[in-house]
C-alpha cells in the first residue's frame, strides 16, 4: 500500500480473519482499457451503490451464470469505490480473481468474520488510500457484532471508510455504506437515526458519501428525511446531468422506467455532482444481479 499511515480498525487492512472485524482483499482494474494512471487521477470521483445479490445456485439467475455479466459491468464502468451490499464472502473473492489488483476492498460479514452478507467497500488504489475504517452495527448495542436489537428480518449493519484521495490534491472523505432491514420499517426508521447520529460524530470539515440499498423509495418516506437531515443531499436531485430514470430493484423482470428508487447516494452538500446514473447493463438477457447499480460522477467539495 502506497502509505503506511496507520489504519484502524487498529490492525491494518490485512486484518485476520480470526479477528471478526474486517476482510480487506484484493480487487479490481475496472476496465476493457486500462486507463493510465495519470487519467486514473485527472478524472472526477466516480462513485457506485450495488446490492450484489448474494451468491445463489438457484438458476436461471445463479452466481455461476450471473458472475460474467458482473465481471462485464465493473470493468466497463470501472468505479473508483463501490459501496456493496450482499455480497457473500466467497462470492467478493470470486469478484476478487475476476478483477485485477489496482484494487482492494474493506468489510466484514455481518454475522462476524466471514459468516453471511457483507457491506463490502471496493476502491481502486491508483486513486484512493483508506486512513481509517470501521463497522457499527443497526442495533441499539451497536458496537456488538451482529447485534439486532429492533426486530429487523436480518442482522444489518454499516461499514465506513476515511479516504484519501490522491486525484483531489489529497482531500479526505468519508464513505459510509448499509443496507436497511426489508421488513420492518420501524427498524430502518431506528437504523436511519442511528446513522445520522454516527455521521454527526465525524469530522464535518470532510465530505461524507452514503451509500446503500435502503429499502425505501426515494422522496416517500420518512427514512429518506432522516438521511437528508443528516446534511446530506441525494446526489441524483443534485445532479447537473442525469440518466433515464428506473426502479432501482428489478427482481429480474422487467425494468419499471420511473420507478422506486430505493437504492441512493447520498453526498454533503458541498461535494459537486457532475452526472447520476442508474446502469442497466445486461448480456444475453441477463442482469448481473436483481437490482441495478447506481452511479454518481463527484468533485469533493
Amino acid at each position: 500500500m502506497p502509505h503506511h499511515r496507520r489504519v484502524t480498525r487498529r490492525l491494518g487492512l490485512r486484518t485476520a480473519l480470526a479477528a471478526s472485524v474486517a476482510l480487506p482483499l484484493s480487487s479490481t482494474a475496472l476496465s476493457p482499457a486500462p486507463a493510465s494512471a495519470e487519467e486514473r487521477l485527472r478524472r472526477p470521483l466516480e462513485v457506485m451503490s450495488f446490492n450484489l445479490r448474494f451468491a445463489s445456485t438457484a438458476e436461471p439467475n445463479s452466481w455461476a451464470a450471473r458472475r460474467p455479466v458482473m465481471r462485464q459491468l465493473l470493468r466497463r464502468e470501472r468505479p473508483h469505490v463501490i459501496g456493496t451490499q450482499e455480497g457473500l464472502y466467497q462470492q467478493l473473492r470470486d469478484i476478487e480473481a475476476d478483477l485485477g489488483p489496482a484494487y482492494d476492498w474493506i468489510g466484514t460479514g455481518r454475522a462476524g468474520g466471514s459468516r453471511d452478507e457483507f457491506m463490502a467497500i471496493l476502491y481502486d488504489t491508483r486513486r484512493l488510500v483508506p486512513l481509517e475504517y470501521d463497522h457499527f452495527w443497526l442495533s441499539d448495542t451497536p458496537d456488538v457484532i451482529a447485534s439486532n436489537t429492533w426486530g429487523n428480518a436480518s442482522i444489518r449493519m454499516v461499514t465506513w471508510a476515511r479516504f484519501r484521495d490522491l486525484g483531489a490534491g489529497g482531500r479526505e472523505f468519508y464513505l459510509l455504506d448499509t443496507h436497511l432491514d426489508n421488513a420492518s420499517q420501524y427498524a430502518r426508521a431506528r437504523a436511519a437515526s442511528l446513522t445520522a447520529e454516527r455521521i454527526a460524530g465525524l469530522d464535518r470539515a470532510l465530505p461524507v458519501l452514503v451509500t446503500g440499498d435502503f429499502n425505501v423509495p426515494a422522496h416517500e418516506n420518512p427514512v429518506y428525511d432522516t438521511m437528508l437531515s443528516a446534511g446530506l443531499v441525494d446526489t441524483w436531485d443534485a445532479a447537473a446531468e442525469r440518466g433515464e430514470p428506473y426502479g432501482t430493484f428489478h427482481g429480474y423482470k422487467p425494468l419499471v422506467p420511473g420507478g422506486d428508487r430505493i437504492d441512493w447516494i447520498l453526498a454533503s452538500p458541498g461535494v459537486t455532482v457532475h452526472r447520476a446514473a442508474i446502469n442497466t447493463f445486461a448480456s444475453g438477457g441477463q442482469y448481473p444481479s436483481d437490482h441495478l447499480p447506481v452511479q454518481a460522477t463527484l468533485t469533493l467539495g
